[in-house]
């Protein structure tokens, strides 16, 4: 689920290669710059029976469940809740062990061929991270189900995250809002991601391309979610971080400034 499960996105920071961590360009502290990040999505809704809908956020994996504000079984062992605020305006709403990880209201536009999404993500250290979506419709007729694409990304709030060392040869990417950290060598080998919101079986291994390019898969139980391709550039200020979830057409460019 990409754009679901956002706060997934922002954490995984994996990097590979062949230097040794102490020379590594990479290491430092870095800050998403939102007015250069561009953030894509596409989701699909279908109906399967009365006020039954499958919902597929990304990845192949649906989830379906009765719009009827309850906490439904969802995936990586989380909740998923939808209610009908009235008949263009639905409620989204994602838990783990009880805590909301985040809320979408959806609003459909008078034509039916506009949703706007005001998506907040509750992160573990209490903050939140927030995303205004515009889709257009690209399947479907009416109502919500259809498939929607994302034609406006406004990435409202911005997070920091470090690039430490690790084990000499290693590195460490430790996100602090999401109390996240990845710990990973550079051998090609599947490394877990460690946070309190993360599935299981989340992992990713990667690749140095070249000096300043580096490419990672990431994977949850087996199954590629997506690529990423990260860049630094010649003057080591600035991060580019190309997300290609499995899918779609477009890829999710994250933008990060050296602190």
């Amino acid at each position: 689920m990409p754009k679901r499960t956002l706060p997934l996105l922002l954490l995984v920071f994996v990097v590979t290669g062949t230097l040794w961590a102490a020379d590594d360009p990479f290491i430092g502290k870095w800050k998403l710059n939102p007015s250069k990040s561009q953030l894509t999505d596409q989701m699909k809704v279908a109906s399967t029976g009365p006020n039954r809908y499958a919902f597929d956020f990304g990845g192949g994996d649906a989830e379906t469940i009765l719009v009827d504000g309850t906490d439904q079984p969802g995936l990586f062992g989380t909740t998923l809740a939808v209610s009908a605020e009235s008949p263009d305006t639905w409620k989204v709403v994602r838990k783990k062990d009880g805590r909301v990880l985040l809320t979408g209201i959806w609003k459909l536009s008078a034509d039916g061929k506009t949703l706007t999404d005001t998506f907040r993500a509750n992160r573990p250290d209490g903050s939140i991270s927030s995303l205004d979506y515009v889709y257009t419709r690209t399947a479907g007729t009416s109502g919500f189900p259809g498939t929607w694409e994302s034609t406006t990304e406004k990435v409202n709030s911005t997070y920091e995250f470090q690039i430490q060392p690790w084990e000499g040869d290693g590195l460490s990417f430790v996100n602090p809002a999401q109390q996240s950290t990845k710990k990973m060598k550079f051998d090609g080998k599947d490394y877990p991601i460690e946070g309190p919101d993360l599935p299981p079986g989340f992992v990713s291994s990667g690749r140095r391309v070249d000096e300043r390019t580096l490419e990672t898969t990431d994977k949850i139980q087996g199954k590629v979610r997506d690529v990423q391709q990260i860049k630094l550039s010649p003057d080591g200020k600035t991060l580019i971080m190309s997300v290609q979830p499995v899918g779609r057409s477009k890829p999710n460019i994250l933008v990060f400034d050296r602190e």
